[in-house]
């Protein structure tokens, strides 16, 4: 009989340590409000169908936020402006609610609601500026009602199966009181009390496996051995202060294992290392402490086997064992494409296309690697799921169904897999890297990172030096001392990947100084609970605010010529210019199809120009979509194809594109150029302008440029002069 080819789910489930270690308050909501959208909904499905199989992975710092959250002695500055009667809010917790609580996908969890998207309308639509103009409008009853739809969008759809009380809010949809909403925020906390004895039952009635991640998901190579990002990135600027402390790395893992223990009752099954980062030396820091198997991405079996996998993929599709010093742990590579497919294509695709595209491609596999005996798909468990309809309740439900009763192939979860295989193909060196790029270079390189790391070093020998207590603890050994046993957790909360994440121009988020003020504020911590003297510098913000990707402001007025072909380069000179390839969004999809972004005016236009990765040419198919969106005030769009052309400014009213009456023109050839009257966007003298590009193909989007945010032009009219101003 043939075996089957498993395929292994692995969701991964994380926030960063949002609590800031001295007020002990919460400075952003994320975890809250992902717990009672999908760290519930995520296995509640899997619950539902039955024969469904996979893999969570859960973060221990995240579990201890939930644990937080439903004892009820969480707050944040969210819950603590919901809570009260909108009448008892002063103008800026007001305006805070106007600026904040649409902070939600627009096309799934605002437009579906009629209340909630007449509220985003009449609050400007997000539009820079335009809440703070429009708050006098809003009386205490629409400020209620928004309250209670943030939280209500922001409720998973099984919970809402579940929980009467969420459906029953829905239905009234409007004119709500403060007692609905009280029982809206009791029913969510009871939730989320929920969330961790169910992913409990589902592991010990086999319908789930549970693994962990270091305790504050930081990136163990580096922690090992911060030049280790040169075996990738050789021409790589690294900190000043070489960090060599693969005991942190093995604190990291320890804490996380006891945590999980101390919480489930029983050891974690394996290990997905934060960012499928890997080492040699991390492998075998997680040999010695018996896990049983950890993963990493294609791309780091791609640079790890002399012949790659350009010509033959078969070698993915198999477990192997990596030894060191007579200890063994198993390893699991992700299938990326399939991966990146639903963390980014399907959540805009029909269920039933979704689903069988997924199963024709691993009958793909079977076809091509005929050996092939596992398929593991690992991607994050949250962030994709507001993209999709009812959270992505219909598609996983369907998808799970589906795969069980494929022929051929069997759900499974890593530890059945490694039980039910033979003969593991063996390493013995792994390329250092991680799932971005199969290197480190997001989290370090960088000065603004490359500063954050020089600050752990110091921090870190400061507290050797000036407590005993923190050297033995350190080192791996015992101490009854509560303020050097709470430094300790500081220093290592300090090492945790998010804070780098935002560092650099890789990603941008309008919450980064929120997230380099928590880094700074863990290792103040650590001085301040050893009584030792803070560094000045500590003090002072690391991240310098700027978008991600920008690599210039305009510096002049420009009127450059709308063509496909760009055949002057000092036309676009004084032009603003974004690096497109680093708009991949928090998840990086896997496919670049657009590299740079020029942006220009003069007293009449915005000039627009768009290269790709290769000419426009050869990667636009004739029925293909560009879209140029502009927001300020309002939402425009310039709809461009292949050619040259002229087209009407849409505007987005009420849900729906409708002509404006003004022209845009466009050339589509080698690159793209487009050129924007000023009068319909009404900017007077300084401003900003927010921009965003997407492609369609056969009514589909395929692309969107950033993925999770927008690039703000700054514009100055005929007044612009050689420096940008950002205001965030």
């Amino acid at each position: 009989m043939t075996e089957p080819l498993y395929v292994s789910f692995l969701w991964h489930m994380h926030q960063p340590f949002y609590k800031d270690p001295v007020r002990g308050e919460y400075v952003l909501p994320w975890a809250y409000l992902h717990a009672v959208k999908d760290y519930y909904d995520m296995p509640a499905i899997v619950e539902a169908v039955e024969g469904a199989k996979v893999v969570f992975n859960l973060v221990p710092s995240l579990l201890e936020q939930i644990l937080d959250y439903a004892g009820g002695g969480a707050v944040d500055p969210f819950l603590l402006r919901a809570r009260p009667l909108p009448a008892e809010l002063d103008d800026n917790d007001r305006l805070f609610l106007l600026e904040n609580f649409f902070s939600a996908n627009r096309q799934r969890m605002i437009e579906p609601y009629p209340r909630y998207r007449e509220l985003f309308v009449r609050a400007g639509e997000g539009a820079p500026g335009a809440a703070a103009l429009r708050l006098a409008s809003f009386g205490d009853q629409d400020l209620l009602d928004l309250q209670v739809w943030f939280y209500l969008a922001w409720t998973g759809e099984a919970a809402r199966r579940r929980f009467p009380v969420f459906k029953e809010l829905i239905r009234k949809g409007s004119h709500f009181s403060q007692k609905d909403k009280k029982l809206l925020l009791e029913t969510q906390r009871e939730l989320i009390s929920r969330v961790i004895p169910l992913y409990k039952k589902l592991h010990q009635e086999g319908k789930v496996e549970l693994s962990v991640t270091p305790y504050f998901h930081p990136i163990l190579p580096l922690l090992c051995d911060s030049g280790i990002a040169r075996v990738a990135l050789p021409k790589a600027n690294l900190p000043s202060i070489p960090f060599r402390y693969p005991e942190d790395a093995r604190a990291q893992l320890l804490h996380a294992i006891a945590s999980f223990e101390r919480l489930f009752g029983f050891p974690p099954t394996g290990i997905w290392p934060s960012e499928g980062s890997v080492s040699d030396e991390v492998l075998g820091i997680m040999a010695q402490t018996g896990l049983p198997w950890t993963a990493s991405d294609e791309r780091v079996l791609a640079h790890t086997l002399p012949g790659g996998l350009d010509r033959e993929r078969d070698p993915l599709y198999h477990p192997y064992t990596f030894s060191k010093d007579e200890r063994e742990i198993s390893l699991f590579f992700r299938d990326q494409g399939l991966s990146d497919l639903i963390g980014f294509t399907y959540s805009q695709w029909e269920t039933e296309r979704a689903v069988g595209d997924f199963l024709a491609r691993l009958k793909e596999v079977r076809q091509r690697s005929r050996q092939a005996c596992v398929v593991p798909v690992i991607l994050d468990g949250e962030n994709a799921w507001e993209y999709y309809q009812d959270n992505g309740f219909p598609f996983l439900s369907r998808l799970y169904a589906a795969l069980v009763q494929a022929p051929g192939v069997q759900l499974a979860t890593f530890s059945e897999v490694l039980q039910r295989t033979g003969e593991r193909r063996v390493l013995e060196h792994v390329h250092p890297g991680s799932w971005i790029n199969a290197d480190y270079g997001i989290w370090i390189g960088k000065p603004e990172e490359n500063l954050g790391w020089d600050y752990i070093a110091k921090a870190r020998a400061a507290a050797v030096q000036g407590s005993q207590e923190m050297a033995t603890l350190l080192a791996g050994g015992e101490s009854s001392d509560e303020a050097a046993r709470q430094a300790c957790m500081a220093l290592y909360a300090a090492q945790g990947s998010d804070w780098f994440w935002w560092y650099g121009d890789d990603h941008f988020s309008p919450h980064a100084g929120r997230f380099d003020l928590l880094f700074r504020s863990h290792l103040m911590n650590v001085y301040q609970l050893l009584a030792l003297e803070v560094p000045g510098e500590l003090r002072q913000p690391i991240k310098k605010e700027r978008p991600a990707g920008f690599v210039r402001a305009p510096a002049g007025l420009v009127t450059p010529a709308i063509t496909g072909v760009v055949n002057d380069y000092f036309e676009w000179l004084s032009a603003g210019l974004y690096d497109l390839t680093r708009q991949g969004g928090a998840m990086h999809a896997a496919d670049n199809l657009l590299q740079s972004f020029y942006y220009g005016f003069d007293l009449e236009y915005l000039y627009f120009r768009i290269d790709g990765v290769q000419p426009l040419e050869k990667t636009f198919r004739p029925e293909d979509r560009l879209s140029l969106h502009l927001v300020c005030g309002g939402e425009w769009r310039l709809d461009m194809q292949l050619g040259e052309g002229e087209g009407e400014l849409q505007v987005l009213k009420d849900g729906a594109w409708l002509g404006s009456g003004s022209i845009g023109r466009y050339c589509m050839g080698r690159s793209a150029g487009a050129r924007v009257p000023l009068p319909p966007l009404r900017l007077e003298g300084s401003g900003t302008v927010l921009c965003y590009l997407c492609v369609t193909r056969a009514g589909t989007q395929v692309g969107r440029w950033p993925a999770d945010a927008a690039l703000p032009l700054v514009s100055s009219g005929p007044e612009l002069g050689c420096e940008a101003h950002y205001n965030y």
